[in-house]
């Protein structure tokens, strides 16, 4: 088999951890498969290094930005090919140009073009171990870019994707993919397989476990995925497509705190409005979610939108440059919000599951602001304040901690 495997920032946090993992590595490598390795910077060594970036200069350019957190990678392949090497395993670190990880040129969220498979096809056939640098790429011109934070599972599925391999393996500190954040719902329930449509939405909206660009690139080029326990044996999730014709069943929730609210109050309801505000933002490559138009009186719109934390400065920036051109009486924004999201193959179509999530909701008291949804997703936005007694009232409902319970303390 040809098998990509790749281990996150805590899997390789210590000298330990990652003589451990390539205990594992030469195992499988043992069995007769092809494996390359993708890993990313060991434990906290990338805010690490924005802090001491930010030391010296509290807005520097994305180029430099680019170039120093790209080291952090560079010390985890060393480290790991290094220990592979001790127990008798040929192994090369590879940064992302040298793995031949071709980039757009937009730095600190860079997307991929194409993996030149020619290297690591040439380093496998030698029977050696490419170790690769997550998260990194080189630009048409040179130079070096990175693809935003959780960058790595991309790589590896970008990887899996040149090679044809047979499996993608995702290696983090849990055991696969569960109902629920256990810092919201005790004991949520295992996820033993998830669709490629469900796992999107729940990367999108607040799970931390896979990198949303990471399976919307496996969904497109059909890359079997599995998630699994770094340090611990056990069956993980398998990522696959799925039977979409199965009845409506809510698998997850999610939630996500690290949002803002943008408001655009008072706009002309006129042809172009929406346009003009939201070609502000597209220029700045912005991720924007839960878009509402709501109209008032005298032919008057608020135009309100979610976007990350890291995000906010860009946006409300863009937001003001453009203020005056779309005529808004006022710009708002709201940092106390969360989001809850539910998550199911066609849960959209049943009233009675978008019934039992707003009851749920409205069982503890928390009012809700915004809603959207796709065919696999209902969210809303609720006071920050609220979240933990909605998660857990939503969990209630939809029977998504194990044996049904949900810890009130």
């Amino acid at each position: 088999m040809v098998i990509v495997k790749k281990y996150g920032g805590t899997s390789v946090e210590t000298p330990e951890k990652i003589l451990k993992i390539a205990e594992k590595i030469a195992l499988s490598k043992d069995e007769g498969n092809d494996v390359v390795v993708v890993v990313s910077a060991m434990g906290k060594t990338t805010n690490y290094l924005i802090d001491l970036l930010h030391k010296v200069n509290d807005e520097p350019s994305p180029r430099e930005y680019d170039m120093i957190v790209s080291t952090g990678e560079q010390i985890s392949i060393a480290l790991l090919a290094s220990a592979l090497s001790k127990l008798g395993k040929k192994a090369i670190s590879l940064t992302g140009f040298q793995a031949g990880i071709d980039t757009d040129s937009t730095h600190s969220r860079a997307k991929l073009k194409r993996v030149y498979r020619g290297t690591l096809r040439s380093i496998l056939d030698e029977g050696k171990i490419p170790v690769v640098a997550g998260f990194q790429g080189i630009s048409p011109s040179g130079e070096i870019t990175t693809l935003g934070r959780g960058g790595s599972d991309t790589t590896a599925v970008a990887i899996a994707y040149a090679l044809d391999a047979d499996v993608c393996e995702i290696f983090t500190d849990v055991d696969g993919v569960y109902a629920a954040d256990p810092r919201y719902v005790e004991s949520p329930k295992h996820i033993d397989r998830i669709s490629y449509d469900e796992m999107i939405e729940m990367a999108a909206h607040g799970a931390k476990v896979l990198h949303l660009r990471a399976v919307e690139l496996a969904r497109r080029y059909k890359v079997p995925l599995v998630v699994k326990h770094a340090h611990e044996n056990g069956t993980g999730t398998k990522i696959e497509g799925m039977n979409d014709m199965e009845e409506p069943v809510v698998r997850a929730l999610t939630v996500d705190e690290n949002i803002v609210k943008i408001v655009v109050e008072g706009v002309p309801d006129e042809p172009g409005i929406a346009a003009k505000i939201f070609e502000k933002l597209a220029s700045r490559h912005l991720a924007l979610d839960m878009i509402v138009q709501s109209m008032h009186k005298e032919k008057k719109n608020d135009v309100a939108f979610t976007v990350a934390n890291d995000d906010f400065s860009e946006a409300i920036q863009a937001i003001k440059e453009v203020k005056d051109e779309v005529k808004a009486e006022n710009v708002h924004f709201d940092e106390e919000i969360a989001k809850v999201s539910i998550v199911g193959v066609n849960i959209l179509g049943s009233s009675e599951i978008i019934h039992a999530m707003f009851s749920s909701i409205a069982d503890v008291g928390a009012n809700i602001d915004m809603i959207s949804s796709s065919n696999s997703r209902i969210s809303c936005l609720v006071p920050k304040n609220k979240i933990k007694e909605v998660a857990k009232s939503i969990a209630r409902s939809f029977n998504l901690a194990t044996n049904g319970y949900v810890n009130d303390d």
